[in-house]
C-alpha cells in the first residue's frame, strides 16, 4: 500500500501537499493525527519553525519496484509547492513516499547511507519498520517520528486495512 509522510510549514501547506499528492496518487484512505514535528531541526533552515508532521495511506496498491517513481514525483511536487523567488528552492512541504506490506514499511530517500539500498535514478530504499510479534517495530536507524506510539499505531491500523483488502 502506498503511504507517505508529510512535513509542512503550516496547516495550509500540509493540506495543499496532501491534495496535490492525492491528485497524482489517488484518494487517501487513512490519515494520522497532525503532530508538531519537533524531532529534529534539520528542516527548519529551509522551511521555518513550528513544522507539522502527518502520515497518510493512499487507497492505491503499488508494485514495490515502482517506489523510485513515487519519490521522483514527490520531489517534483515539493518544487511546485515551494518558493523559488529567491533563486533557490525553499520547500514548504517535505513529501516522503513509501510502501507498507504485511511484513515491513519501506521509505524512499535520495540520501545514501550504509543501511540503504540503491534502487535507481538516485533513489534508495530504507527499511523503516519491521512487523514482528503482532506489531511494527523500529530498527536501529528508524527516524524518531516513525518510532512514536502514534506512528506505530497508525501503521498497524493501515496494515489491518491492507490485510482486509487482500482477503477480498
Amino acid at each position: 500500500m502506498l503511504i507517505s509522510g508529510f512535513i509542512a510549514s503550516g496547516e495550509d501547506h500540509l493540506a495543499g501537499a496532501k491534495t496535490r499528492a492525492g491528485d497524482i496518487w489517488g484518494p487517501i484512505s487513512r490519515e494520522s493525527p497532525v503532530i508538531p514535528f519537533d524531532f529534529t531541526k534539520y528542516y527548519e533552515p529551509e522551511m521555518g519553525p513550528r513544522l507539522l508532521r502527518q502520515f497518510v495511506a493512499f487507497r492505491r496498491l503499488i508494485e514495490q519496484e515502482a517506489l523510485p517513481d513515487f519519490k521522483v514525483q514527490a520531489r517534483t511536487l515539493e518544487a511546485e509547492l515551494g518558493d523559488s523567488s529567491s533563486g533557490r528552492l525553499r520547500r514548504r512541504a517535505n513529501i516522503d513516499p513509501g510502501y507498507l506490506t504485511l511484513e515491513r514499511l519501506v521509505l524512499a530517500t535520495t540520501k545514501n547511507y550504509s543501511h540503504r539500498i540503491y534502487l535507481r535514478d538516485g533513489i534508495f530504499a530504507e527499511l523503516a519498520l519491521a512487523f514482528c510479534s503482532d506489531t511494527f517495530r523500529p530498527l536501529e536507524w528508524t527516524y524518531p517520528d516513525y518510532r512514536t506510539a502514534l506512528a506505530i499505531e497508525f501503521f498497524n491500523t493501515v496494515r489491518d486495512d491492507l490485510k482486509d483488502r487482500l482477503r477480498g
